[in-house]
């Protein structure tokens, strides 16, 4: 797994159902493209939902990173501009 992951201050103290989520969320194939990187973000967020698993600011730009980690340059700035729009960490 990532160091990015593992020296990431925001998992001390973090329950181990939302740890485990995160960790199964970060070892997914994750969508090469803007067009299918946001519909797979919902549709996790909505799977953490139903599990209720709620998460913080900093948890939500994590799993951005997660997600734009694969993503080409042009496509991580998208998701950059959007977590943006969400607010600071």
């Amino acid at each position: 797994m990532d160091d990015f992951l593992f020296n990431n201050p925001i998992f001390q103290g973090m329950s181990p159902e939302k740890l485990n989520f995160i960790m199964q969320f970060a070892n997914k194939d994750k969508p090469k493209n803007m067009n299918q990187a946001m519909p797979f973000l919902i549709a996790n967020m909505n799977m953490a939902k139903k599990q209720n698993i709620q998460f913080s600011s900093n948890e939500v730009h994590l799993i951005a990173e997660l997600l734009c980690k694969d993503l080409p340059p042009e496509e991580q700035a998208k998701v950059q501009k959007i977590m943006a729009m969400l607010g600071p960490k």
